[in-house]
C-alpha cells in the first residue's frame, strides 16, 4: 500500500511541477523533454514518430501502428524506437484526470554510453511490438527530479543530463529494455535497418525494390524483412504505404491539391487504390477528411498539439 500511496504522490507532484513547463512545440528548457496535456485532435496525432519514450501520467493514449494498437493508460510508458508512421488519439481517464503526458527524445549517443557501462543484454532476451508498461516508483522518482529543475534552470546544464541517463537507465533494467536497446544500436543489423528507413523516408514516392534495400543492408530478403519488422512494427512496404498516405493528408490539407494530384505525387499510380488505402487507415474518404480537417483548425487554430509526434513526414 505505501508504495502505491508514494507512486500517487508523485504523479501528483509531475502534475503539479508540468504546469510551469511549456507544453510541445515550446521548448520546455530540460534536455529532450517534451509536455503535452488537454485534448489532442485525432489529426494532429496521425504522423512519423520519432523514436521517443512517451510517459502517459494521466488520461490515456492509443497508438495503432500497422495492424497492432496499444492502450497507453496512465500511469505507464512505452518505447518506440525508430522513426515510425502511426495513429493515435488521447483521452481523460476515468476519474476526471485531463491526459496529461511526457516525452524524452531518445538520444542515440546517450544511450550508447550508457550501454557500455552497463551488462550485456541477457541472451535470448527478445523486443516485443509496442507495449505499454507499468512504471516502477524509481521511473517515476527520476521524472519528478527532472521536472523539478525547472524551477532551478541554472542546474539544467549539470543535472539535466544525469536524470536523462537514470531514466534511460530506468527503461533499460525493466520490462521493455530490450525494444529500448534498438535504438541504442553501433552496429549489425539495427544500424542497417536505421539505415534503410532513412532511405524510405527520402524516397517514399519512389518505387523501391525491398529486396535491394536488404541486399545492401547485407542481410537476406527474409531476415531484412523480419529485422525492419521488429524495429518498426511494420514491413518496409507497409510502412512507405503510410508515409505516403501521412504526406498526401498534408498535401490535401494545406496545398490545395486534388485527390487525383495528391495520390499521384505521392507515388500512387491507380487513384482508386489509393481512396481505398486513404480511407482504411484515416477512417474517412481522402476529400472528407481533409475538409474535416480544414474544419477543425479554423475553429480551434490554437489547439493542442501532441508531444510525442514529428511533424508529419
Amino acid at each position: 500500500m505505501a508504495s502505491v500511496r508514494e507512486m500517487g504522490q508523485a504523479l501528483r507532484e509531475i502534475a503539479r511541477l508540468t504546469r510551469e513547463v511549456p507544453a510541445w512545440p515550446a521548448d520546455s528548457g530540460l534536455p529532450g523533454v517534451m509536455l503535452t496535456r488537454g485534448d489532442v485532435p485525432p489529426h494532429q496525432l496521425a504522423a512519423v514518430y520519432e523514436p521517443i519514450l512517451g510517459f502517459t501520467v494521466f488520461g490515456r493514449k492509443t497508438i495503432s501502428i500497422g495492424g497492432h494498437t496499444v492502450d497507453a493508460k496512465g500511469p505507464s510508458y512505452y518505447v518506440i524506437p525508430s522513426d515510425v508512421p502511426a495513429t493515435g488519439s488521447v483521452r481523460s481517464g476515468k476519474e476526471g484526470d485531463g491526459y496529461l503526458s511526457l516525452g524524452l527524445r531518445l538520444n542515440h549517443s546517450v544511450l550508447r554510453e550508457l550501454l557500455r557501462v552497463l551488462p550485456a543484454e541477457p541472451r535470448g532476451a527478445v523486443a516485443e511490438r509496442l507495449v505499454a508498461v507499468t512504471p516502477s516508483n524509481e521511473f517515476v522518482d527520476a521524472w519528478c527530479r527532472m521536472l523539478r529543475l525547472v524551477r532551478t534552470p541554472e542546474a539544467i546544464p549539470a543535472l539535466g543530463p544525469v536524470y536523462e541517463r537514470e531514466i534511460l537507465y530506468r527503461v533499460l533494467s525493466g520490462p521493455d529494455g530490450a525494444r529500448l536497446r534498438l535504438c541504442g544500436f553501433e552496429g549489425g543489423s539495427s544500424v542497417r535497418v536505421h539505415e534503410s528507413i532513412q532511405t524510405i523516408r527520402e524516397r517514399y514516392s519512389e518505387t523501391i525494390d525491398v529486396r535491394l534495400l536488404a541486399a545492401d543492408s547485407g542481410m537476406s530478403w527474409t531476415t531484412f524483412h523480419r529485422q525492419f519488422k521488429r524495429v518498426t512494427g511494420l514491413s518496409p512496404i507497409q510502412y512507405q504505404k503510410e508515409l505516403r498516405l501521412l504526406e498526401a493528408r498534408k498535401i490535401l490539407v494545406y496545398e490545395g491539391l486534388s485527390v487525383r494530384e495528391a495520390a499521384f505525387q505521392v507515388g500512387y499510380e491507380s487513384a482508386s487504390q489509393f481512396n481505398r488505402e486513404y480511407s482504411r487507415l484515416f477512417g474517412a474518404p481522402p476529400a472528407a477528411d481533409a475538409a474535416r480537417i480544414r474544419e477543425a483548425e479554423l475553429e480551434s487554430p490554437a489547439s493542442g498539439h501532441e508531444a510525442e509526434t514529428a511533424a508529419p513526414a
